[in-house]
């Protein structure tokens, strides 16, 4: 008899109270029989503890849902699965910068740091009810003590002198700043946010190998992970209904709001993130975006009068809270790191003064000494007379004598760390002279090292690598966040598989995994509401958390926000026009390809001749027609694909990626799932064609047509999904200029030489297109091809949204609704003069025809009003878009990119 997918309704309901007891055999046998059917010789490590399986080879209560699920997908499935992933991923942009061994960013061949998708295993780990007891008690109790710590380190240091603690290990540790003593946050806790890397030993105990207290990472990618996975996934999900991570976000925010200053009446809070270069940028974007306050750079800042201010429109507004994600010592660059680019001027002098919450706290980083933690068990029971509930990998430290020589008789086998800063020696990869020379080293200075046993990993099943479900070794980072009572974990947190040899012993992961924790009590998984305030206690919805209110900051844009909004309608615009020129150019080269003596062959070099002026490159060996035609395959897929060739496509798309990334806090999350499909099209092809032609030419017609879907799909969800507040303002007149640069330099190009009849009308029937305006202008001039009639509906008609008065309407709109707008600022007068310059030419007089064989007035025109747009965006960044003169930070003017 067939066994039934799933378990009777009153069967499973009977074993929903209690996941840690073992289920009926019925299930057990289930279980293993998916095991058996997908992974037969799924097993862990010989000498450690699986997470799935038991000793016996049976599958663990807690997994048996999972188990089935497994078995019903089968190994296609599961492959099939990992895709929907990936995708996931993709949609909603999570990425990840990779650096090297130096932690430096791993670049591209221009130097732009690019990032890669995040890697995001299928399948989540499971953990059962009691041992996330265990965990939590002891998570929570690690974080009290590690902030009593803290607390007394920077203030009455009794741990010092009274000798628990040798001095050398706090004085000398680059995690000490003596600028921060005397700093202290508002409420009971000094320590804000804790992070915590934990892993089970072969005999199922839980040990932490890593406390993270400088500037945690890993909570924004732990809850866009829940949110992908509980998508791909979903009747799991609802089987195992885990408990939501999202209301720590909630716990977070009002953390942050109790954090701020008493003096602060509504506090403003802002997350400061050292750039889209940063190795998680993602992950600082998400966790602002779900927090709901803006995410801000050092140039956004700056402190006036002993305060910090948020830069907003040529205004200052007060900022109460800063949740740093820029190390300690990078803060201030007068007080702390001169060289710093990453920190405000004379922020340590408005924490000392009160006036702001910096969190974590200065000098918090000090936790994360290797010398410390081995003295944490003595501190605890010296500070708060209790002993840690989850053990620290064991530490010996060279000043002990004892220890010393145990640590110099093992050297092959631990961890090797400096207290004094800098990466940690793998023992067990130094060859004999290496070891040797290291030896004199500690022998030499003894106090400045601590060896530390290699971590022990649990092993769990893993769909992340090719040929199904396979055994990985996994660890997993958690979180806490101080709250009045103590402290508040993320129920589950950020899972990760570990990298093979030595990379794994140095919690060096490949892939994220999504942690569930069961719960004694089914919990049923919630469909997505509109996002309201709620309390602390409301359930995860979708993976994202209904958030408190707290000070309204949707008016606050700072002048590198706005400046890379206007870039953002820029890019867009330009990948948008180029991607119909292409198109046109690539149709009409297939046309004449082999009728070169026809009239209207003479399209396809004017043609080519606008992309040249368009990008401001060489579409030919200058502007021979012949050459160009000749080299017309290999001009169009460089124009495509080559991302450092100026005006691409290729290079529009990707920058408009990073412009988005830089304030993605801004952007709706539909934002990504466009932006990613293009990247995805563009950004991985070769920048030279392929052998084959036809190959080429069909990589060439569907990229032009993909992008220009995607453009259209993005203009829709900013013109839908944004508010039209001050941002898209600006991220508008972006737009504007771009349509009316590229609109004046195609007619430039195209329609100001007189050609023969034939090769008139398709010259002016491919600029139509390339406009989006040829539909209408057959409607209007049935059967009729003229220059003023193309004037009066590309350059005059109040009415078409592809006409340069339209753009003009728009951009003087626009100018005098930002704040601080006169009505006679430089921008405006400019725009009106362009304006007025337009209306006083009639559409007929732009057909007068030189002896030469020019319509000189018409280019006189483009070529005037196409330079007063180019320095009408270069007075609109010095106005609007550059930080003030006299509020430049110590090392000179903002740098900004480069754009063509």
């Amino acid at each position: 008899m067939a066994l039934p997918t799933t378990p009777p309704t009153s069967q499973r309901d009977a074993g929903a109270s209690d996941f840690d007891n073992p289920l009926a055999p019925y299930g057990s046998m289930r279980a293993q029989q998916a095991l058996f059917d997908v992974a037969p010789s799924y097993g862990g490590p010989a000498a450690g503890y699986d997470e799935f399986v038991d000793g016996a080879g049976n599958v663990r209560p807690a997994w048996h849902e999972l188990a089935e699920c497994v078995r019903d997908r089968g190994r296609g499935g599961l492959d099939r699965l990992q895709q929907v992933v990936r995708s996931l991923v993709d949609n909603d942009g999570i990425t990840y910068i990779q650096v090297d061994r130096h932690g430096e960013a791993v670049t591209n061949g221009d130097g732009t740091a690019v990032p890669g998708p995040w890697r995001l295993d299928a399948l989540p780990l499971v953990i059962s009810a009691s041992d996330w007891d265990q965990l939590e008690a002891g998570l929570v109790q690690r974080s009290r003590l590690l902030d009593a710590v803290l607390t007394d380190l920077y203030g009455e240091r009794r741990s010092i002198t009274s000798g628990v603690l040798p001095p050398q290990l706090l004085f000398a540790n680059p995690g000490y700043v003596r600028a921060a003593r005397g700093i202290e946050v508002p409420g009971r806790h000094q320590l804000f946010l804790h992070g915590c890397d934990v892993s089970r030993n072969a005999a199922g105990e839980f040990a932490v190998n890593a406390d993270w207290t400088q500037a945690p990472s890993g909570a924004g990618y732990a809850l866009a992970d829940r949110r992908v996975v509980a998508h791909a996934i979903p009747d799991l999900y609802e089987q195992i209904g885990p408990r939501p991570a999202s209301p720590w976000a909630q716990a977070l925010r009002l953390a942050l709001v109790d954090a701020a200053p008493d003096s602060a009446e509504e506090p403003v809070v802002v997350v400061l993130s050292p750039g889209i270069h940063s190795e998680t940028a993602f992950d600082q974007a998400y966790l602002a975006g779900v927090l709901g306050v803006p995410l801000v750079e050092s140039a956004d800042l700056v402190v006036r009068d002993g305060k910090l201010w948020m830069r907003s429109m040529g205004t200052l507004k007060r900022v109460d809270v800063v949740l740093r994600r820029v190390d300690a010592e990078y803060a201030d660059p007068l007080d702390l790191r001169p060289d710093s680019r990453l920190g405000v001027v004379g922020l340590v002098e408005a924490l000392r003064r009160g006036a702001v919450t910096v969190v974590n706290t200065l000098g918090s980083g000090v936790l994360e000494n290797p010398g410390l933690l081995r003295f944490l068990p003595e501190l605890a029971e010296h500070l708060v007379g209790e002993s840690p509930m989850l053990a620290t990998t064991p530490l010996y430290w060279a000043g002990i004598d004892i220890e010393r020589s145990h640590l110099l008789a093992n050297l092959s086998s631990l961890l090797i760390k400096p207290v004094t800063g800098g990466d940690p020696i793998f023992g067990p990869q130094l060859s004999s002279t290496q070891r040797e020379t290291l030896a004199a080293r500690i022998a030499a200075t003894p106090w400045q090292w601590v060896g530390q046993e290699l971590p022990e990993f649990s092993s769990a099943p893993s769909d992340f690598f090719p040929g199904g479900l396979s055994s990985s070794s996994v660890g997993m980072r958690l979180f806490t966040v101080s709250q009045r009572s103590g402290y508040a974990p993320m129920i589950g947190g950020l899972g990760y598989l570990l990298a093979q040899g030595s990379a794994g012993y140095l919690l060096k992961s490949v892939a994220a995994k999504d942690i569930w924790v069961r719960t004694p009590t089914r919990v049923t998984a919630e469909k997505i509401p509109a996002t309201v305030p709620v309390e602390i206690t409301a359930p995860e919805v979708d993976g994202l958390p209904a958030l408190a209110t707290a000070s309204p900051t949707q008016e606050i844009s700072s002048p590198r926000v706005l400046s890379d909004l206007f870039w953002i309608g820029r890019y867009a615009e330009r990948a948008e026009h180029m991607a119909r020129l292409l198109t046109v150019t690539r149709e009409r080269y297939h046309e004449y390809r082999y009728r070169r003596t026809m009239d209207g062959s003479e399209c396809v070099p004017v043609l080519l001749t606008a992309l040249g002026s368009i990008t401001g490159t060489d579409t030919g060996a200058k502007g021979d027609y012949a050459e160009m035609v000749a080299t017309a395959p290999t001009t169009l897929w460089s124009l495509t694909s080559d991302r450092h060739r100026s005006g691409s496509l290729a290079q529009s798309v990707e920058r408009l990626g990073l412009s988005a990334r830089a304030v993605r806090d801004q952007m709706s999350n539909d934002t990504w799932m466009v932006l990613s499909s293009l990247e995805r099209a563009l950004l991985n092809a070769p920048e030279t064609p392929p052998d084959s032609r036809a190959e080429g030419d069909a990589f060439l017609a569907s990229t032009s047509t993909q992008t220009l879907a995607g453009m259209l799909a993005f203009s829709g969800v900013v013109a839908e999904s944004m508010v039209h507040d001050v941002g898209w303002t600006m991220m508008d007149i972006g737009k504007r200029i771009e349509r009316g640069l590229a609109l004046t330099a195609l007619l430039r190009a195209t329609l100001t030489t007189v050609r023969t009849p034939g090769a008139e009308q398709t010259i002016t029937e491919s600029a139509l297109v390339a406009c989006e305006s040829l539909v209408i202008y057959r409607r209007r001039n049935p059967g009729k091809i003229s220059v003023a009639g193309v004037a009066e509906l590309v350059l005059f008609d109040v009415e078409n949204p592809r006409s340069l008065v339209y753009q003009l309407d728009r951009l003087r709109e626009h100018l005098k609704s930002l704040p601080g707008s006169s009505g006679s600022s430089r921008p405006e007068r400019m725009v009106d003069e362009v304006a007025t310059r337009l209306r006083r030419i009639e559409p007929d007089e732009l057909e007068d025809v030189t002896a030469e064989g020019k319509r000189d007035a018409l280019h006189a025109l483009m070529s005037g009003i196409h330079r007063d747009l180019r320095e009408l965006s270069s007075v609109i960044t010095a106005v609007h878009l550059s930080l003030p003169g006299d509020m430049q930070p110590l090392w000179g003017p903002a740098e900004r990119r480069v754009v063509p």
